[in-house]
């Protein structure tokens, strides 16, 4: 092996430790203020009241088929999980910019890339243990106090549910990465992400709806796909509603559409992993052009 082989191999191992650094401090910085319990009793309480007290709407106390629970689940989980990434990230960068950290750590040798990856792997930690514990305690009691035939649908259901949910926090997570490098206060970068937020969460989707249910009958599906990945809450609701489909009058409703993509759950998984991917390069390339 030659000394260039070598000194890459340390090099890189050097990186993967600077990361991991970072990811600790991060991690350990959100367990130390509480947001890690406070967004995982968030998630568990609506996850447990969705399915367990759902149906008192209705004047009686009766657990809901799987996909009728799920689909509530998705449906209030599209707005709860884009805000938790929001709030967790947006003062990722301008708030260590403003307190003048920033600057203190790139004084150490560590490539700008460490500093955001590092970052990025401490907070989605952070949203992936939030998802696992907020809806894999729920799933797990449906399916033990559920009926056998449907604990197979209930298992099916709630990984898709965890793993969707956590690959939509790492997108927010992201785009709050990339406002925070964008602006010089922290007040601003927050307006910005809930304006976004809510135009992605709430408005597109309400004229997208509107849209589809006007014009189901010559809408073009290739430009509706189209629309449809340049949301990632849109892809979040398609995927969940493709991999639970629902039967039942109560589950059906206009959001049904956004599942008639034509698109297999393979190539949804991998078009979150293309929008994490393209936010991540972008992040990189903000932050390597800035003047710290």
């Amino acid at each position: 092996m030659s000394q260039t082989d070598v000194l890459s191999g340390e090099s890189h191992l050097s990186g993967l430790s600077i990361i991991s650094t970072i990811a600790a401090k991060e991690f350990k910085d959100n367990l130390r203020n509480r947001w890690l319990w406070m967004m995982t009793a968030i998630l568990l309480l609506l996850s447990l009241s969705v399915s367990f007290m759902g149906s008192a709407i209705s004047g009686s106390l009766t657990m809901f088929e799987p996909a009728q629970t799920l689909s509530g689940l998705v449906t209030l989980s599209v707005f709860i999980l884009p805000l938790g990434a929001i709030l967790l990230s947006y003062d990722s960068f301008v708030g260590e910019k403003e307190a003048g950290t920033l600057l203190l750590l790139l004084t150490y040798p560590l490539a700008r890339w460490h500093l955001l990856c590092g970052k990025f792997l401490g907070h989605g930690c952070v949203m992936a243990i939030a998802c696992i514990l907020g809806f894999g305690v729920t799933g797990l009691m449906l399916i033990l106090l559920g009926d056998a035939k449907v604990q197979l649908t209930i298992v099916s259901g709630f990984t898709h549910l965890i793993l969707s949910s956590i690959l939509l926090s790492l997108v927010f997570i992201l785009l709050g990465y990339w406002v925070s490098l964008c602006v010089r206060e922290k007040a601003k970068a927050l307006g910005i992400l809930l304006i976004l937020w809510f135009v992605l969460a709430l408005i597109y989707d309400l004229v997208l709806l509107t849209v589809l249910v006007a014009m189901a009958d010559i809408l073009n599906r290739e430009l509706f796909n189209i629309v449809i990945l340049f949301n990632p809450t849109d892809l979040f609701r398609a995927l969940n509603l493709i991999a639970n489909p629902a039967d039942t009058l109560v589950a059906k409703s206009s959001l049904t559409l956004i599942a008639q993509t034509g698109l297999g759950l393979p190539l949804m998984y991998c078009l979150f992993a293309g929008w994490i991917i393209g936010l991540l390069f972008c992040c990189h390339w903000v932050f390597k052009q800035q003047e710290i």
